[in-house]
């Protein structure tokens, strides 16, 4: 008796916390779904805080992917990362580091993402990848021309072209997977004697934290700008949320637009 009653207990347990989740995710409780912030920090956190503080002289801001087909209502990403995109204000907080960086005199660099044909030709592919070479994001008609690019979806968002195309700003190879092992940011970084990182872009659980890690192997501080990401929200997950408590874990910081901006004054 005393067994069955163990087992119908954790059997009950299991059950409830399955509706809630199911309710949650499906949006069958609107009460719990307004009220509940998915993203927001632990009250009592049991991890310390780095207390990273920012030296615009050896920092750089890295934007990932600051591309039309990411960014843009008309890019070909937008179903999957439209919505958090608009949510976090993405393009706004962008321009606002952008300006804040510059007038620091910080090195801002660009990692961005170009496909070309003959990426669509590789034998091995994870998920991401086979929707992303489905949907023609990134595409560019060679490596060795800019034929087509201006405007096309592997164009920088015209917004950001000023800070970019300024003669100063580091474009970095592409990089072809998510993290920066295969593109040449770090060296790049290496060269300016850059040590500090401010990373923003997208999309926030797969590039961002891709060379959030790869940056924090090869010895950097890292602070991520939490508001100046974004990622895509589709039935496999909210790409944001899995990336925000990965970030938690990892980063040296872990900042809102408002807090970079002021770091980037001192």
């Amino acid at each position: 008796m005393q067994t069955s009653v163990r087992f119908w207990g954790r059997f009950g347990l299991h059950v409830m916390a399955g509706l809630l989740g199911s309710f949650v995710l499906s949006g069958l409780s609107p009460a719990w779904s307004q009220t509940a912030d998915l993203f927001a920090d632990p009250a009592k956190p049991a991890l310390p805080n780095p207390g990273m503080k920012l030296d615009a002289r050896r920092a750089a801001l890295v934007v990932i992917d600051p591309q039309i087909d990411f960014m843009s209502e008309k890019g070909a990403a937008w179903s999957a990362v439209g919505e958090a995109v608009t949510k976090t204000r993405l393009v706004p907080h962008l321009l606002d580091l952008f300006q804040a960086a510059k007038r620091a005199g910080m090195v801002v660099a660009i990692s961005p993402h170009y496909y070309y044909p003959h990426d669509h030709a590789w034998k091995v592919q994870g998920p991401a990848e086979l929707f992303q070479h489905k949907i023609k994001i990134f595409d560019r008609p060679s490596a060795l021309s800019l034929d087509g690019f201006a405007g096309s979806g592997a164009d920088f968002m015209p917004e950001f072209k000023p800070f970019i195309e300024d003669g100063k700003t580091i474009v970095a190879s592409p990089h072809k997977l998510y993290g920066p092992q295969a593109n040449d940011l770090v060296l790049q970084l290496r060269k300016q004697r850059v040590d500090q990182v401010v990373l923003a872009g997208m999309l926030s659980n797969l590039c961002v934290e891709s060379h959030l890690r790869e940056l924090l192997e090869n010895g950097f501080e890292v602070a991520v700008v939490r508001d100046a990401v974004a990622g895509p929200k589709l039935p496999e997950g909210d790409g944001n949320l899995s990336a925000v408590i990965n970030y938690r874990y990892l980063a040296n910081g872990l900042w809102t637009t408002e807090q970079t901006v002021t770091q980037m004054k001192r």
